[in-house]
């Protein structure tokens, strides 16, 4: 133990390493603050029936990985879960397509392609998940919990998904440039861990 605590302060003393840690940190409590956050238009206080729904199940699985944002009607309640389905769409048209196959030996410049077609995958992919995502808030929870009318709420809040995905993608790119490890499995990891006391309460129950 005294080794550990010895080994924590050499690192704590070497300056890029602590600046690393601390942007990881900050950029992972954004992530976690913004999964608070009620598209505009819900009444928070009215959201137990989509916890409900979303208490076990594949929708409990999908909770688990966005850390409860899934369950609380957040922005960030798509979470990155696109950016990982476009992502492995990508890498299979990499098995099948030629010119997939030409970019991945293309080398940085490749690389930067390919990430940039699943940028604009991953914007597709949300477009046709939020529409579905809101469709379920309406058949789920009352229409007192709905503060705006139908086609401003659907509007705004497809918008408010599309943007909270791309933003919590851009989260972990830069994680992964100006952090510690990579950013998109630790959006996933702490999403986890933050669902996993509540998962452990239940289950005591």
């Amino acid at each position: 133990m005294k080794n550990f605590i010895e080994t924590l302060k050499n690192i704590w003393k070497i300056e890029e390493l602590r600046n690393r840690i601390l942007t990881t940190l900050g950029f992972l409590l954004i992530y976690r603050l913004g999964s608070f956050v009620a598209l505009p238009g819900i009444d928070p206080q009215q959201l137990s029936a989509l916890e409900n729904q979303t208490a076990d199940g594949l929708l409990g699985l999908l909770n688990m990985f966005t850390g409860g944002a899934f369950s609380q009607a957040s922005v960030f309640a798509l979470g990155i879960m696109p950016y990982i389905s476009a992502s492995i769409v990508v890498q299979l048209l990499g098995m099948a397509i030629p010119y997939f196959q030409k970019l991945q030996r293309e080398g940085e410049s490749g690389r930067r392609k390919i990430n940039n077609i699943t940028r604009y995958l991953t914007i597709l992919i949300t477009g046709g998940q939020a529409p579905g995502y809101i469709a379920n808030l309406k058949a789920t929870l009352p229409d007192s919990a709905f503060l705006l009318n139908p086609g401003t709420f659907w509007m705004s809040s497809i918008i408010i998904l599309v943007t909270g995905t791309m933003f919590v993608m851009w989260l972990g790119e830069k994680i992964t440039d100006r952090g510690i490890g990579n950013g998109i499995s630790l959006l996933i990891m702490i999403g986890i861990i933050a669902s996993f006391p509540q998962s452990l309460m239940q289950e005591f129950v």
